[in-house]
């Protein structure tokens, strides 16, 4: 995302008054834009392609079309999305506390899992939405639990080697983007944030440089480099 410009948000949720209540909260930061509201699956890839867009609001219970009321399939638009706009983060705002749905979706991509009845995060949408325009994420407290405790089964309380590598490229290279470290280290772009994500939830930080500070406090990452002694 360039500076100086606003966040644009798209928002696709079947229901209109949740709609207008994103809009609403959003509204209140003269840095988001909303540039498209969808009630139907079938109207994402279409609006995505006309409104360039940063962040993506995404219920996961939602019609294929007006005339299809099966469920639009998430977990297979999601990579699908993160191929067709790297550059573009996903946070889901869901009714839904599921283990396994939560894992899902984050393992495709996705930067942030929101419980619709989390409403002290809703009320701060906005702040939310600045986070994951600049690469954080963001869970429920809920959503984050289940979702720790799923990596802490599946994994152990420590980094991954690949969410280590992923941190310490993040470290060398600050200033990069995901889709330039991915390239980096050989695997796609949803790969790499999913990497992130991970590591995230296990040091419970939100953003990339806290992550990469608490690594370095950890000693489970380089630390800063000394300074070099004066010739004097």
């Amino acid at each position: 995302m360039q500076p100086n410009r606003k966040i644009n948000v798209a928002i696709l949720d079947d229901h209109q008054s949740i709609v207008d209540g994103y809009v609403h909260r959003l509204s209140q930061s003269p840095l988001i834009e909303v540039v498209a509201t969808l009630n139907f699956g079938d109207q994402l890839e279409p609006a995505l392609a006309k409104f360039p867009t940063d962040v993506l609001l995404l219920d996961i219970s939602v019609p294929v079309s007006a005339e299809n009321s099966n469920d639009y399939p998430i977990l297979y638009v999601i990579p699908k999305l993160m191929q067709l706009y790297p550059h573009m983060n996903i946070l889901v705002i869901s009714m839904f506390a599921e283990r396994g749905l939560i894992r899902g979706i984050m393992d495709a991509g996705a930067n942030g899992y929101i419980l619709k009845d989390d409403r002290s995060t809703l009320v701060d949408l906005a702040n939310v939405v600045l986070t994951i325009a600049g690469g954080g994420i963001h869970l429920s407290q809920k959503a984050h639990q289940l979702f720790l405790s799923d990596q802490l089964n599946r994994t152990g309380n420590t980094l991954s080697l690949r969410q280590l590598e992923a941190l310490s490229l993040c470290a060398a290279f600050p200033d990069a983007l995901t889709t330039e470290l991915s390239k980096e280290m050989a695997v796609a772009n949803s790969t790499f944030r999913n990497l992130l994500s991970g590591a995230y939830i296990k040091l419970n930080v939100r953003t990339r440089t806290a992550a990469i500070s608490k690594a370095r406090s950890l000693g489970i990452i380089t630390p800063f480099a000394p300074p070099m002694p004066s010739a004097d």
